[in-house]
C-alpha cells in the first residue's frame, strides 16, 4: 500500500522548491540534493494550505516558484526579480504566512496522491536509467575509439622499431664495409708510394 505523502520545501539557486512525497529521502532524490538540506536547516516539511493544495495535485512532480517570493508554485516558474526589495532589507528565508485551516485530504485523494507520486518516480527512475544508458553507450564508444587508436599507435611504434633495426643493421654493414674499403685502399696508397718513390731514384 502507498505511504502517505507529506510536503517538503526547500530553497536552492533560483527558485524555493516544493514536492509532496512519502518521506524526506523520497524528496531530496527528486531535488536532486547532494547533501541532507533538512539537516542544514534549509529545507523542512509545510502545512501551508496553498503548497500542500499545489503539491498533491502534482503529486512527485518537482514545483518552483521565484526564490523568497509567496507567488504559487508551479512546474515552471519565471526567474526572480532582483529589483524588487523593499529599502534594500533581505527577505525571511521562510515567510510568514498567515494561519490557515490546512484542506481537508479524503483517504481516497491520499491513496491517489500516493500512487500519481510513485508514478512519478518510477517515470523518474526510468528517465534516470534512459540516461545513464546513454552515456554507458558514449563511454563505451569513447573507449573502443581509444583502443583503436591505441593499436594504430602501437602498430606504428612496431613498424618504426622494426625498420630502424634494419637500417641499423644496414649502417653497420656499410660502416664495415667503409673500414674494409679504408683499409684496403691504405694499402694499396702504401705499395703505390714505393712504386713511386722506386721510379724516381
Amino acid at each position: 500500500m502507498p505511504r502517505k505523502l507529506k510536503t517538503f520545501q526547500t530553497s536552492l539557486g533560483f527558485y524555493d522548491l516544493a514536492i509532496a512525497a512519502p518521506s524526506m529521502k523520497a524528496a531530496l532524490e527528486a531535488w536532486g540534493a547532494g547533501s541532507n538540506l533538512f539537516h542544514q536547516g534549509v529545507a523542512k516539511e509545510t502545512d501551508d494550505p496553498d503548497v500542500v493544495a499545489a503539491t498533491m495535485a502534482k503529486p512527485g512532480a518537482v514545483l518552483k516558484r521565484p526564490a523568497g517570493s509567496s507567488g504559487r508554485f508551479a512546474e515552471q516558474a519565471d526567474l526572480p526579480d532582483l529589483d524588487d526589495e523593499e529599502s534594500g532589507r533581505k527577505k525571511a528565508r521562510w515567510p510568514e504566512s498567515k494561519r490557515r485551516m490546512v484542506p481537508a485530504i479524503s483517504v481516497e485523494d491520499s491513496r491517489k496522491a500516493a500512487a500519481e507520486f510513485e508514478r512519478e518516480q518510477k517515470r523518474r527512475d526510468a528517465e534516470r536509467r534512459k540516461e545513464e544508458a546513454a552515456r554507458e553507450k558514449e563511454r563505451a564508444k569513447r573507449e573502443k575509439l581509444v583502443t583503436k587508436a591505441q593499436e594504430a599507435l602501437d602498430t606504428a611504434r612496431r613498424e618504426h622499431e622494426a625498420r630502424s633495426e634494419t637500417l641499423i643493421a644496414e649502417r653497420a654493414a656499410i660502416e664495415k664495409r667503409i673500414e674494409a674499403e679504408d683499409a684496403r685502399w691504405e694499402n694499396e696508397r702504401e705499395e703505390l708510394k714505393d712504386a713511386l718513390r722506386r721510379a724516381r731514384e
